[in-house]
């Protein structure tokens, strides 16, 4: 592992710090639930925002700002008439679990990360256990805790997830990647202006 002062993550520019907060906290707004600013055609990018803002960012009362963020916007999708409740129940709280794992994933994989393409097996597999866990914990809660499952059982738990964890997965990465694309790009054009200027 590279010593803090070398790590390229979490971002160190305070600058860059707020542009990445601030385009996260929009994509959650456009991507999740149904209100004023959705954009249908895009499924939720809640689990890769957490994961990007634990990699990116520094200030942990991120977190929880972006955990209210995400509860707003379903409070606001139900108060518009837009979703029903059947995911508001006690369970919810299980999201908060399962966000703080991605969150914490993005923590783990921002000390391994260096500016190479050689990184990228490491996120990969960063990204799959970071999944693995949030899903687990997620939609386990949800299905064993919400009590509208009130059959819920191991084997049909079991049964469900080749179901719906791969596109949650798909996801995830898509988003991810896509996120890491423009840090890549941002970085680039950040090291041609460094050889402009020492030009």
């Amino acid at each position: 592992m590279l010593p803090p002062s070398e790590a390229a993550l979490p971002l160190r520019s305070r600058n860059a710090q707020i542009a990445a907060a601030l385009a996260l906290a929009a994509l959650m707004v456009c991507t999740r639930g149904q209100h004023f600013a959705t954009v249908d055609a895009l499924p939720s990018a809640s689990w890769a925002v957490f994961f990007l803002a634990g990699a990116l960012l520094r200030p942990a009362w991120l977190f929880p700002a972006f955990f209210v963020l995400s509860s707003l916007l379903d409070l606001a999708s139900l108060a518009l008439g837009r979703v029903t409740d059947w995911c508001l129940s006690p369970a919810y709280w299980a999201l908060a679990l399962a966000y703080g794992a991605l969150w914490w994933g993005g923590r783990v994989y921002a000390r391994m990360h260096r500016d190479r393409v050689a990184t990228v097996p490491v996120l990969a597999l960063t990204l799959l256990g970071t999944s693995v866990v949030a899903y687990l914990i997620s939609k386990g809660g949800f299905y064993f805790l919400s009590g509208r499952y009130p059959d819920a059982s191991w084997i049909g738990f079991l049964d469900r997830i080749p179901h719906y964890y791969p596109r949650a997965l798909g996801t995830l990465a898509g988003y991810v990647g896509a996120g890491f694309a423009v840090y890549a790009v941002a970085r680039l054009f950040e090291a041609r202006q460094r050889a402009g200027a020492a030009a």
